[in-house]
């Protein structure tokens, strides 16, 4: 019955039962009561993992919905790759306030993924050292504000930042922060 419309799907089985001399002008009505094999998979950060059955067109936002959205631990995008091995990565701020091409439809067999959140490590002179969640744009200005601002020593020229093993020779407080980065805010000089 895949890929037929009802209709095609009766007309098929109507000239099969005339083929075979079981009546000689059959007529057929299709129903569908349900598409148990039409289904898209949700995995990773989200509320309800699992398969998500679609009898009709979804979009993304729907089966993110479905499955009781994204979970605060997830990152700030969703992944969805077709069965054909088409990936495509969305922006979940984008989805949820966009327009229509921000929001793609989702087609039976599609994977959709959550992934966990990218972290980032800030200590020193900060009122709320610890490991944050990085979004997409974040930049060091806001890190430290992500980690409760500067304590009254803190000084956000004084920052030093590790990347994979390596420190930065300099940071600007604009510039974007990465996954991984390690950001110590230093003392103020009186």
């Amino acid at each position: 019955a895949a890929n037929r419309t009802p209709k095609q799907l009766g007309e098929e089985i109507g000239r099969a039962l005339a083929a075979g001399g079981y009546f000689a002008n059959p007529v057929m009505r299709v129903e569908v009561a349900s598409f148990a094999s039409r289904y898209v998979v949700v995995l990773g950060a989200v509320g309800s993992p699992g398969l998500v059955p679609v009898n009709r067109a979804y979009r993304l936002s729907e089966i993110v919905a479905r499955v009781g959205g994204v979970r605060t631990d997830g990152a700030d995008y969703i992944v969805v790759r077709s069965e054909n091995g088409a990936e495509r990565r969305v922006n979940l701020e984008a989805m949820a306030t966009g327009g229509p091409e921000d929001d793609p439809y989702v087609t039976a067999g599609d994977k959709i993924y959550a992934p966990t959140a990218e972290l980032f490590y800030i200590s020193g002179q900060v009122k709320a050292p610890g490991s944050y969640a990085v979004s997409s744009s974040m930049t060091f200005a806001q890190a430290i504000a992500r980690g409760g601002g500067l304590t009254e020593m803190g000084n956000e020229r004084r920052l030093k930042v590790t990347r994979g093993g390596q420190k930065l020779d300099r940071v600007d407080l604009n510039d974007k922060i990465q996954p991984g980065d390690i950001v110590v805010v230093g003392e103020r000089l009186f």
